[in-house]
This record gives C-alpha cells, structure tokens and sequence, in this order.
C-alpha cells in the first residue's frame, strides 16, 4: 500500500459514509414540506405529526453529515493537492456556493424547528420549508457541478501547465451538469420517499396499525412511483450523455470491446479478462444501441478504441448492472402497492408488501452507493478527464495510512452514535402515543 493507494482507499470510503448522509439530507425536506402542507390543507394530524417526527431525525444526520462533509473539503486539499493547485481556482466558486447553500439552509431550518405553532396562519410555518429544501437541493446542485466538471471540464485554457482564462460559471454549467444533477436530485428524492416508508413499514411489521403508518406508505408509495419512473428517465438520458461525451465510461459498464452497430446489452456474466470473451451474461440484441443512440442500428463506441490504459477498471459492469436492477425494483414496488390498494379483496397492507417496502429502504440507499462508486471509478484513471491522471494528483506524505485508520475510527464513531440517538429519539415514542399525547394537549 502507497500513498495512491491509501489516498484513494481514504476518499472512497469518507465518500461512502458521506452520501449516505448527504442522500437523506437532500430528500427528506421535500417531504417533510409535503407532509406538512398536507396536513395544514386537510387538518390532518397525522400528515402534520410525519412533518415533526422526519424533522427531528432530520436534524440528527444534518449534523453528521456537516462533520463527513467537512471531511471531505480537507481530504481535497490533503490527498490531491496537485489537483487542487492545477484546478482549484476554477472549482473554488461551486464549493463556496456549496458551503453558503447549506448555511442558508441550516439558519432556515433553525426558525422552523423552534416556530412550531408560532403562526397564527399555520401556512406561514410551512413556508420555512421551501428554503430548506431549495438549500439542499442547491448544495447537491453546487457539489454535483464540481463532479460534472472533473468528467467534463471546460472553462479555461491551458499555458504552460497552468490554467489560464479561466470562467468558473462555463466550469460549473459543463456538458455533464444537466444529467448528473438531474440524476443526483431524483435519485436523493427517491431514496428519501422508499426510507420513510421502510419506517413506517416496519412499524407494522412489528403490530402498530394506526392510521399514520398507512397514511405514511401511500404518500411514500405515490411519490415513489413518479420519482422512480423520473429516476429511470434520466439515467436513460445520462446514458446517451456518456455515448456521446464519455463513451470509454458506458463501454466499459456493457463490456462493448468493438465499436459496432446493433449493439447488444450485457446483463451479468463472467470476461475473460486476457480475450475479453463474456461467458454466462444475458445478452438482449440492439437494446445497447438503443440505449445510447435511441435507435437499433446506433453505433456505440467500443473499448478498443481507446488505449487500454485509459480503460476504465472493468468491474464497473457489475456496478452498473446492480444499480439499474434496484431501479427496476423500486419502481415495480410502488406499482404492486397502488395496484392492491385499488382492488378490494386485496391487503395492500400484508406482510408479503411491508417486507417489499421495507427492503426498499436498503436497496435504495445501496443504489446510491454503487451509482457514486461508477461515476467515480469509471471515470478512472482521470481525476480530470483528459487533463490529469489520479496519480498524477495524489500527495507524496507517506503518513496517509495513519490517517485512513484515525477516519474509520471517526466514522465508526459517527454511525454508532447516530444510530444510537434516531433510536432513542423514537423508540419509547411511538407516533400512535405523540396523537394521543397531542390530542389531550389540544
């Protein structure tokens, strides 16, 4: 193990725990708005009590995830100073509308939190909302431009090795911007949606009936299903962006070696890493084309176009194929549920539906994780594509292992006690007990 080596074990791993964070800090304040605007609309109790419980959990992986993101500003300049001394002026203006997004977010959720029943118009308490989730969403917006960059940078030219003529807004709205941010928000906000509901869903699995757990899945079932099928759409389209702008990226997820029409689409399989014969994959004719060019005869770039050092680490097909298999699923379960609830002599409540939606929660977030590992695996072996390899990035501290261990100490540390709190915080608190406790109150 060498400082490569390490730094680039330390970045995947604080990046790991991180999006798990930073996920469920963009995609609950859209709900937590939606509830509560419900709520108000129907004079619901229950909508209006989702609204509290999700803010309080909300505000305990906020602050984990200020501590992971913290983690990662410095591990920048730590781990790949080269990086940030070839590119730092051009990235510097995305990472600070980053930092203000989530301060503007954190003073707003601050007056909402303590401003409950504060209003006479309980409208008015609702509106606090819309600029938390507008400052999360922004803070996705900004980081996800970064990352866009590092795929597709533009934005400066080059002298003398330096960067030179340098316009931070054409870096930040780079070609990979659209879709990759697009992808980022609705795969946060379908996170969110399936998580919520595996809380509720496992309320039931445990005997709770009340109302607010039913009430709770069909409004994560309804949203679910429109952002899956958004989530599919888009990934479609992020598809067609990397055909057309990072073609070496989707050749290696489909294990395409010639560059050929009528491409067909690799599902699972064995390569054989020395002829690059694919044994025991599903293979479906034309649909590879179609995925990238929108028609069956499309040409799609193959791999051996490309020197094989440059050659994104092949695996990546495997994180690929899982990733839009969990998908699939989270958009069939969405359906299954609306489907039985619209047929009388079905439960759409049983078991056999509360562990599909529980699973979801999990699923979900391991989608994430293995989206985040292809984007930033298959752009290998650039840290900016095109301009400078990761090795050529890294730092030369031979002390970075250290470093590794004292961080996985840390967000060990950081699970548990988060893990520990969000217990505590609902378990000898049922929401069937926060209605009836509200009810006697009002």
């Amino acid at each position: 193990m060498n400082a490569l080596n390490w730094s680039r074990g330390l970045t995947e791993m604080t990046l790991a725990f991180h999006i798990l964070f930073a996920t469920v800090g963009v995609g609950i304040p859209i709900f937590i708005s939606i509830a509560e605007w419900i709520g108000i609309r129907k004079k619901d109790p229950h909508y209006s009590l989702m609204a509290r419980r999700w803010t309080r959990g909300f505000v305990i992986t906020v602050a984990v995830g200020v501590v992971t993101g913290t983690c990662i500003g410095l591990q920048l300049s730590l781990l790949w100073p080269e990086f940030m001394r070839f590119a730092g002026n051009v990235i510097s203006l995305p990472l600070f509308l980053e930092t203000f997004a989530f301060f503007f977010e954190a003073i707003f959720l601050g007056i909402y939190l303590y401003t409950w029943n504060r209003f006479s118009n309980p409208y008015l308490h609702w509106l606090l909302t819309l600029p938390i989730v507008i400052g999360s969403s922004a803070s996705a917006l900004f980081i996800t431009m970064v990352n866009g960059f590092m795929n597709t940078p533009q934005g400066f030219t080059i002298e003398n090795g330096k960067l030179t003529s340098l316009d931070p807004l054409a870096a930040m709205l780079n070609p990979a911007t659209p879709s990759k941010v697009a992808h980022v928000l609705s795969s946060a906000y379908l996170t969110a949606a399936f998580l919520l509901g595996m809380i509720a869903a496992f309320s039931m699995l445990r005997g709770r009936n009340n109302d607010y757990y039913k009430k709770s899945i069909r409004l994560n079932m309804m949203t679910g299903l429109l952002l899956a099928a958004a989530t599919i759409w888009i990934g479609d389209a992020s598809a067609k962006f990397l055909a057309e702008n990072q073609p070496e990226k989707l050749a290696a997820a489909e294990w395409h070696f010639e560059t050929s029409s009528h491409a067909s689409l690799v599902i699972g399989g064995q390569l054989n890493p020395v002829t690059n014969e694919i044994k025991g994959a599903i293979k479906i004719p034309w649909a590879l084309s179609v995925l990238a060019t929108n028609h069956p005869n499309g040409t799609v770039v193959g791999l051996n176009d490309f020197p094989e050092d440059q050659w994104p680490p092949l695996y990546v097909h495997y994180l690929f194929d899982a990733m839009v298999g969990i998908g699939f699923y989270l958009l069939a379960v969405p359906v299954i549920f609306l489907i039985m609830t619209r047929m009388k002599r079905r439960n759409a409540y049983n078991r056999w539906m509360l562990w599909a939606i529980f699973a979801g929660g999990p699923f979900s977030l391991l989608a994430i994780e293995l989206g985040w590992f292809y984007a930033e695996v298959g752009r290998q072996p650039w840290i900016l594509r095109g301009y400078m390899r990761v090795s050529d990035a890294v730092t030369t501290n031979p002390h970075v292992g250290i470093t590794f261990w004292l961080f996985a100490a840390l967000y060990l540390l950081l699970g548990i006690v988060c893990l520990l709190v969000l217990s505590r915080l609902f378990r000898n608190k049922p929401a069937e007990y926060e209605l009836e406790e509200r009810r006697i109150i009002l």
